[in-house]
């Protein structure tokens, strides 16, 4: 089988996707996917097997970039362990905010990345303002679920963005994802060759400090004599 756009992915649904270059499409209603693979070790802060760990250490990095980590899944892509994530970021050029569902498929020295991403238009604001009142100010903002009871900093955590309430908000960026995202991932297949890789066992650790280096001699500016 062909892989496509030089990934280990042989096959993906791209109905109603129209390509924009190799690896990306976009669709109608402005969603964008893209498909990756990174020669690298995978930048993933823990491994699959450790998903308390990861979660947290995932949810902090995101906040530190201004964003919100929605959630994040430990599964399976084509029956390989992967990390699906859900993402907030603010829109950079103009007020709203950004969503980028994905699936990162890490191997010992590669990954592959499944992802799927929409901004908000004209209108921003209206699903969180809407589900505010409905549930009241008190019950909105939530503890991150991964943050042990406070919060990350970046863009909040609250129920707003919470699947329950997608079919209320069916055009709403976060529903268009979150629908591609699930839609499509049952749709992968991937490269034998890949499949059979080492798995992700963590991050590469910062090389050991050799032992030290003896002291250089001291520059015997002081004993200079006078000419």
């Amino acid at each position: 089988m062909t892989s496509i756009a030089q990934t280990p992915i042989t096959g993906l649904d791209l109905t109603g996707f129209t390509e924009l270059e190799p690896g990306v499409w976009t669709d109608e209603a402005g969603l964008v996917l893209s498909v990756h693979f990174f020669p690298l070790v995978p930048d993933l802060p823990a491994p699959l097997h450790e998903p308390e760990r990861l979660r947290f250490e995932r949810a902090q990095g995101t906040a530190g970039a201004g964003g919100g980590l929605i959630e994040a899944v430990v599964g399976a892509v084509d029956g390989v362990p992967a990390l699906r994530q859900l993402v907030k970021m603010p829109l950079q050029s103009r007020p709203g905010q950004a969503f980028i569902g994905s699936w990162t498929l890490p191997k010992d020295r590669c990954s592959t990345v499944v992802k799927v991403q929409a901004a908000e238009g004209a209108t921003t604001g209206l699903r969180e303002a809407m589900v505010m009142n409905q549930v009241g100010p008190a019950d909105y903002f939530q503890p991150h679920p991964y943050a042990g009871g406070g919060q990350f900093g970046g863009l909040p955590y609250h129920v707003a963005d919470l699947e329950q309430w997608d079919p209320r908000f069916p055009d709403h960026p976060l529903t268009l994802v979150r629908a591609a995202l699930h839609r499509i991932t049952p749709t992968v297949t991937l490269h034998e060759q890949f499949k059979t890789l080492p798995q992700f066992s963590g991050p590469t650790p910062p090389p050991h400090p050799g032992p030290a280096a003896p002291p250089a001699p001291r520059r015997g500016w002081f004993r200079r004599r006078d000419v």
